[in-house]
């Protein structure tokens, strides 16, 4: 029987936080390390982790590439009639395609909207791993805690953490597990300022109120908006670009690599041999055209599968 996909949720109720970006480049690094890797697009209205992917599809085609890839579904939020079916819906939608992907993948990266919304909280109930990026910034700071912004006292946590807490109540109670929590500072400025260490401060103090581990997160680069538009990820520049990386490019490269080691993948999956460039050139990964799968066509499938089977 095959051993259950740990599931990477990246979420943050707050939007420009940068969850899409980090998705992308640790579903990719994951992949070229030789695991097994599927994504799923909670967000499918703003659609920036499909939209990501359709653009490395396009490059692929274009550049005849053969890159490695994810296998990717778009889950929408259900326009049934009442709330109750709605919320069915959804449940059985992000079900199933765990449960697809659960089948050939050793992660599983769930990409959530920046609102609260059923499907969010749904998702973060399922996390092994919880990634929370969030910009340095106080606005940033109040979905973590309610802080007294006179004397810089914490209150106590805030609407996102609550929310934490209660999905993690829930799955402790469903499956015996936790969730591990990890928070990272996206652009952190290059020259430090008073806020900065303010923020530090506070976020060291509520890390352990709210039980989670702090680890640096991406700088503010130009870089990851460019890499946007063809698909690509710091991961790919090595074989891919003709030049040589500039400084910036191995800063933020080691960024990365210094985001999987706090995830920290070999722990629940033991250590795989690393896809080499020859592997990627012989081997067919990425698929022809677009990988992408709508979970309204999957549910479509199985309803059709039953019927059959009852027939």
């Amino acid at each position: 029987m095959k051993e259950k996909a740990h599931i990477i949720v990246f979420g943050n109720e707050k939007g420009g936080s940068g969850k899409s970006t980090t998705a992308m480049h640790t579903a990719i690094a994951l992949l070229r390390m030789g695991y097994k890797v599927g994504t799923i697009d909670l967000d499918a209205r703003q659609g920036t982790l499909t939209r990501y992917f359709k653009n490395r599809f396009n490059y692929i085609v274009q550049n005849k590439e053969n890159i490695p890839s994810p296998d990717h579904m778009a889950i929408e939020r259900s326009q049934a009639e009442t709330k109750a079916e709605q919320q069915a819906e959804e449940t059985a939608f992000l079900s199933m395609a765990l449960e697809e992907l659960g089948k050939i993948c050793d992660f599983i990266i769930v990409d959530t909207p920046g609102t609260d919304c059923f499907l969010s909280r749904l998702a973060h109930s399922f996390a092994d791993t919880l990634i929370t990026p969030m910009n340095d910034s106080f606005i940033d700071l109040d979905l973590l805690a309610d802080i007294d912004m006179n004397n810089y006292e914490i209150r106590g946590p805030s609407v996102y953490a609550l929310m934490v807490e209660e999905q993690r109540n829930k799955k402790m109670m469903t499956s015996g597990r936790g969730i591990d929590w990890i928070v990272m500072r996206n652009r952190i400025p290059h020259l430090s300022t008073n806020n900065n260490k303010i923020i530090a401060d506070l976020l060291d103090k509520i890390s352990k109120l709210a039980s989670f581990r702090l680890t640096p997160g991406f700088g503010e680069r130009v870089v990851f908006k460019e890499l946007f538009l063809k698909g690509l990820t710091l991961m790919d520049l090595k074989e891919y670009q003709n030049n040589e990386l500039t400084m910036s490019q191995i800063s933020a490269r080691q960024e990365i690599r210094t985001l999987i080691k706090a995830i920290a993948p070999e722990k629940y999956k033991g250590y795989r041999k690393p896809l080499r460039p020859d592997d990627i050139k012989t081997k067919k990964i990425a698929p022809e055209n677009d990988n992408t799968v709508n979970t309204n066509d999957l549910m479509d499938e199985s309803i059709e599968k039953k019927k059959k089977k009852s027939a």
